[in-house]
């Protein structure tokens, strides 16, 4: 290359550098340094240009030399002023794209619906101090959060050792790190505290914060049913619990207590549902009596079935339109590589299974047994209709443990196993709604702990709850338990990434890009 052809290359260069040194200042690095580096070797390689190009001053003002060299300098100043509008841009709009794989900067279904309807703004205290390993998580979070409802949601940080009347009138220990969530002024101030820093926490603190008094669930005990917690001892599992469900209810507002009917005449006033998960020993006559008594003065419950028991509610349960199958319900193509644990994405247009319809996310029943919805015999102002199903391969296995394919005489085909069931009960005596529900499930062990981690499972029960409490927005997708795939960059490399690609590899291209066209226009 002529020295003339390589002095206009570093020119370009120079030019390049010595134009873009005060976006490196002010955009990109901050950097003072930066900006009068690219200056200096701009105007060094400027000099080599010159340095090459003397004799050639004289001819600078010919038509053909001034409209290339202007050409030139248009075409450096409106690339950069075109960068320079897109990160303006960039910077005012704040679109972001999440390509995590666990999606783990984009909000849950039910945290943006949370966020819309809080009735007042909330504000949330970070009591974590700066150099906490955990406080540019917590700061991203509370961005998310605000950007999304920037007239509900405003967010602050307090060093607790910096603000001890503040941790004093929240009633913080010394040195806990916390994140308190504040509704209301004055008088009519409330609030609540979370200690574990997460989407899923930080959402059901702001439904318990809005929530009007806590709503009574009721566990119906006495019957062998699955124990709350994992201090109460299963009959036929010691180490199954239903505590996780238990511990969701709370976080979202319900108030989960245990009911034995023997001596009851009645279901206690203060019910919002009842649930009996897994019952192994029949309900006496009374007892069956005080649960239709219940209904049928508008009372809402959730019926969890399982494979190979017999608790005498037959004839509750057909006054809803909904009958109990014998067997287990099976699936020869959609289940986990057991045709008995079956894996169902099959949904009917209930408002149960709609979000989990809108995701394609698969429920997974182990060892379910099927329903099947009545048209005779029913309570006045019944109407029942499926909500999850099994594919058009199902069947219904007789004998589980001999055979594992349909036999004669067999229940085959698409086969339901979730139900809900309304009756109308306006005009009821001392009733409690206007109309009562029922949710019937084919399988109790999807509430236990070990199946509660299954997010489409979890999802399933607890709009269920929100259905049968007539709780609309309880009926959504919940944050998932994500695993953190983050990772965590001080403020320096955070500067040297945002130097190099949205400054020194685009000004690179530009200047190989450049020396290309000008080589090519020497020839």
């Amino acid at each position: 290359m002529k020295a003339t052809n390589l002095g206009k290359v570093l020119g370009a260069f120079g030019l390049l550098l010595l134009l873009s040194s005060p976006f490196t200042l002010f955009v990109t690095s901050g950097s003072l340094m930066a900006g009068a580096v690219k200056a200096g070797a701009g105007l060094l390689l400027l000099g080599a240009y010159f340095a090459t190009h003397f004799k050639q001053f004289g001819q600078f003002a010919s038509r053909k030399s001034s409209f290339f060299f202007a050409t030139t300098v248009l075409t450096v100043l409106v690339v950069l002023g075109g960068l320079v509008a897109v990160n303006y841009i960039a910077f005012k709009k704040n679109k972001r794209w999440d390509l995590t794989k666990e999606k783990i900067y984009t909000l849950a279904p039910q945290t943006t619906s949370t966020l819309a309807m809080l009735p007042d703004k909330v504000r949330a205290i970070g009591f974590i101090p700066p150099t906490h390993p955990y406080y540019g998580l917590l700061e991203e979070l509370f961005q998310r959060y605000h950007a999304e409802a920037p007239e509900k949601f405003e967010y602050s940080f307090k060093d607790p050792r910096r603000s001890p009347d503040l941790a004093a009138k929240y009633q913080l220990k010394e040195g806990q790190t916390t994140v308190v969530l504040v509704r209301g002024e004055g008088a009519n101030e409330s609030h609540t505290t979370l200690n574990t820093l997460s989407e899923q926490e930080l959402t059901n603190a702001l439904i318990k914060l809005g929530a009007v008094g806590t709503q009574k669930v009721y566990f119906v005990t006495g019957h062998g049913e699955w124990p709350l917690e994992k201090t109460q001892a299963s009959p036929t599992d010691p180490g199954a619990s239903l505590s996780e469900l238990t511990q969701q209810l709370r976080q979202e507002g319900y108030g989960p207590e245990t009911l034995n009917l023997v001596g009851k005449t009645e279901v206690p006033k203060d019910a919002s549902l009842v649930i009996i998960a897994g019952a192994r020993a029949p309900f006496t006559k009374p007892e069956v009596e005080v649960l239709q008594k219940y209904l049928a003065a508008g009372g809402r419950m959730l019926y969890f079935a399982d494979a190979g028991l017999e608790d005498g509610l037959d004839a509750l349960l057909a006054e809803y339109g909904v009958q109990v199958d014998d067997g287990i319900a099976a699936d020869a193509q959609f289940n986990s590589g057991n045709p008995y644990v079956i894996l169902s994405l099959f949904y009917s247009e209930h408002e149960i299974g709609k979000p989990l319809r809108q995701r394609g996310l698969n429920i997974e029943f182990p060892t379910p047994r099927s329903l099947t919805t009545l048209r005779g015999g029913l309570a006045p102002g019944v109407k029942v209709e499926p909500v999850v199903l099994t594919s058009q391969y199902g069947w219904v296995e007789t004998k589980p443990e001999e055979n594992a394919m349909p036999s004669d005489g067999e229940k085959t085909g698409q086969l339901t196993l979730v139900v809900a069931a309304t009756r109308d009960t306006a005009d009821a005596r001392d009733k409690r709604f206007d109309q009562a529900r029922l949710v019937v499930v084919g399988d109790s062990e999807i509430l236990l702990d070990p199946n509660w981690g299954h997010e489409p499972n979890r999802n399933l029960v607890m709009n269920s709850l929100g259905w049968a409490s007539n709780q609309v927005r309880k009926i959504t997708i919940r944050p998932p338990d994500r695993e953190v795939s983050t990772l965590e960059l001080d403020e320096a490399s955070m500067d040297g990434i945002r130097f190099v690609s949205t400054d020194l590899l685009p000004l690179s291209l530009l200047g190989m890009g450049l020396a290309i066209w000008l080589s090519r226009r020497n020839k």
